[in-house]
């Protein structure tokens, strides 16, 4: 028998073409910022903000992705610029907390929030130092004294713009943080002087609560803002008398005020290190209304026009034909070239 041949056989190698020695190398270099000392790359991604951290720049590298969960980049949380709806922000904004693992201390919400994230935020972080909420109109008066309550180390508070915060709010807020020092309970303000026929409906009691409210339960205070606020004489005089602490005190647009009479004005810069009074520069102000405007105006009711409400118009006539009932203005066309201040701002709705 002969000799069975092998159904495998022998090729011989064919020549190829030379390898790249770029491919052939076992992995690229890596990318140069993944080299920089943690401590740079914190610094460098706390400048991104909260959003673009944990919407885009912790999926970059596994590098930056660890350097984010580190609780110490979660100290301070600023969301005061907005860009994206209200519902992503609360979620964002409750990621940002968990991250922080107790040890955030600063945090600023702008046009977002309601109670149930207060709540969600206060309870999970127990050293927060400073708090500044500014146009949060889903957050009560009674969700935030119920908030503070659980921020015993609360030393500054900002509110701007809070419409729900009342005066009975202020004195529970005042009595829940006693090591508060700084506190802001600003207004809109507007960038023209406002006739005194508008304050008309309201009465003596209204105009000095809020001031009457501070000087029963903030004594401690070292720095107050009660920009654009109604109060008169009486109640700055309440303030002056209860805070003997006070090294900074902004006045301005307080046109109720009348520090010419008697010795009230003397008394503020002689007690006062700092005083800003009610018609000095609003140039830092950034929330200020021009209520000549014809948005701002109708939004807001203004001194200037007769007409204090958009319902004086129509615009809520026809609801029912807008298929989005949470962003009614969705058409700027309705509205032909005067469309409101609100179409600028129609991502906080």
């Amino acid at each position: 028998m002969g000799r069975r041949k092998s159904k495998f056989r022998h090729r011989k190698p064919k020549m190829g073409k030379e390898i790249p020695a770029a491919i052939a190398s076992s992995s690229a270099p890596p990318p140069p910022w993944i080299e920089l000392p943690e401590d740079i790359t914190a610094n460098i991604l706390k400048r991104l903000g909260a959003v673009d951290i944990l919407k885009s720049a912790q999926k970059v590298c596994t590098t930056w992705r660890r350097v984010s969960h580190d609780p110490s980049m979660w100290r301070v949380i600023d969301f005061e610029n907005p860009v994206r709806l209200r519902v992503q922000y609360d979620l964002i904004c409750r990621q940002a907390v968990d991250r922080s693992q107790g040890q955030l201390v600063d945090l600023s919400l702008n046009y977002f929030g309601d109670d149930e994230l207060l709540n969600y935020v206060a309870y999970r972080s127990s050293h927060l130092k400073r708090l500044r909420l500014q146009d949060c109109i889903d957050i009560s008066g009674e969700g935030l004294v119920e908030a503070v309550k659980k921020l015993p180390h609360l030393e500054e508070l900002h509110l701007i713009i809070m419409p729900a915060v009342q005066a009975e709010d202020i004195i529970n807020i005042g009595i829940s943080c006693p090591m508060l020092k700084s506190f802001s309970f600003n207004d809109r303000g507007s960038k023209q002087p406002i006739p005194e026929y508008f304050f008309a409906d309201e009465d003596e009691f209204a105009e000095n609560k809020f001031g009457q409210a501070i000087a029963s339960s903030m004594p401690n205070l070292c720095h107050l803002s009660l920009f654009a606020n109604w109060m008169k004489n009486e109640g700055l005089e309440a303030i002056l008398d209860a805070c003997p602490h006070l090294e900074s005190l902004d006045l301005r647009q307080c046109f109720r005020l009348d520090l010419k009479q008697g010795a009230l004005g003397k008394r503020c810069s002689e007690q006062i290190k700092h005083v800003k009074y009610p018609k000095d520069s609003i140039s830092d102000i950034k929330w200020v209304v021009d209520y000549t405007d014809w948005g701002a105006a109708h939004l807001y009711g203004s001194p200037f026009t007769d007409y204090n409400s958009l319902d004086d118009y129509g615009y809520y006539d026809d609801l029912e034909y807008y298929d989005d009932y949470t962003n009614p203005f969705n058409d700027i066309s309705f509205f032909g070239e005067d469309a409101p201040w609100i179409f600028d701002h129609q991502d906080y709705f």
